[in-house]
């Protein structure tokens, strides 16, 4: 029978090298580093909301750990800490095998990025999962949603939509062979936080966020913080084959397609603006980090934000992304 510091011992203990104290006091406790400034962020993910109960629990500890890096990655920080909140079942609390494997998953993320778990918590009842990351970015050169300016242009990484289409494949609202369904899977299961691109960003754009919430609203959230507007060509928006075959469709197929590409969430790409000037060395940017970047729009004066087709006209679209308290 696993108590609560059996699980803490057997899964989460480990030593520290980079903290004055992790684990096993009132609280950890850490020293920044001089000339920088701290990062700090936090996510939870509820099961059945964020989750499906029946995920690998090696992917979810993945997960939970990538949702975090995806926001140190937005601030151009580099991630050093974490600390880890668990809510378990009865049952997932005496499974050694799941505790294993969420544990692996979620240190080998970690070990990737060199970050430390420093402390947390555990606890009964239903499966949440809480992450609290901590980084270090030099002193006043953080990118933030407020410092986009007219006529930067607005780039993106990576492909957009995938996961988003992968989860109306788990829920069987769209069909995709085998070969579209692997990457599209990938992208909702393992992202890969932007860590790198978003350290190289800093002196080179003016803001950022990462796309957890869909294009449309996280991009709404630079304007809005800028208090600047935005015109997007959606025939730049980068899109994988399997979403580009969708979009092709007809009626519903494509609709739901051009929703999952502007609006579905949880691609943890970066979205960011940067002067005009900034084009060659975005380009060696993509070089080194191997990360597609893409140029899809503008930013303008004035409020809102115009998705433009081909014809320069803009599109209607009512789903503008996630929000837990509005999307059902």
């Amino acid at each position: 029978m696993n108590s609560e510091f059996d699980i803490i011992n057997r899964y989460f203990s480990r030593p520290v090298r980079n903290a004055l104290l992790g684990p096993g006091d009132d609280a950890a406790l850490i020293t920044c580093t001089p000339g920088m400034d701290w990062a700090v962020s936090v996510d939870t993910l509820v099961s059945g909301r964020h989750f499906f109960l029946d995920i690998e629990p090696s992917t979810l500890g993945h997960k939970v750990l990538a949702v975090n890096l995806s926001d140190m990655a937005a601030m151009g920080a580099t991630p050093r800490w974490i600390t880890l909140s668990l809510t378990l079942t009865e049952t997932l609390a005496q499974d050694d095998a799941w505790l294993k494997a969420f544990s692996s998953g979620f240190f080998a993320l970690a070990d990737q990025y060199q970050i430390e778990l420093i402390g947390g918590d555990t606890t009964s009842g239903p499966l949440n999962i809480g992450v609290q990351i901590i980084g270090e970015v030099e002193q006043g050169k953080a990118l933030r949603r407020s410092d986009a300016k007219p006529g930067d242009d607005i780039w993106v990484s990576g492909f957009l939509g995938d996961a988003a289409l992968a989860l109306q494949f788990l829920q069987q609202r769209i069909t995709l062979t085998e070969q579209e369904a692997t990457p599209c899977l990938i992208a909702l299961y393992t992202p890969t936080p932007r860590v790198v691109l978003g350290k190289a960003l800093v002196n080179v754009a003016h803001s950022a966020i990462d796309i957890s919430d869909g294009l449309l609203a996280d991009l709404g959230h630079i304007l809005e913080r800028s208090d600047v507007a935005a015109t997007v060509d959606f025939d730049r928006i980068p899109c994988s084959p399997a979403l580009k075959n969708k979009l092709q469709q007809e009626n519903a197929t494509r609709q739901l397609a051009i929703d999952c590409l502007l609006s579905g969430g949880d691609d943890y790409e970066l979205c960011f603006t940067a002067p005009e000037n900034r084009h060659d060395v975005i380009a060696q940017l993509a070089q080194q980090t191997g990360v597609k970047l893409s140029r899809i729009g503008k930013i303008v004066p004035g409020k809102g934000l115009a998705v433009l087709n081909a014809n320069d006209n803009p599109l209607i679209f009512n789903n503008k992304g996630y929000d837990h308290f509005l999307t059902r």
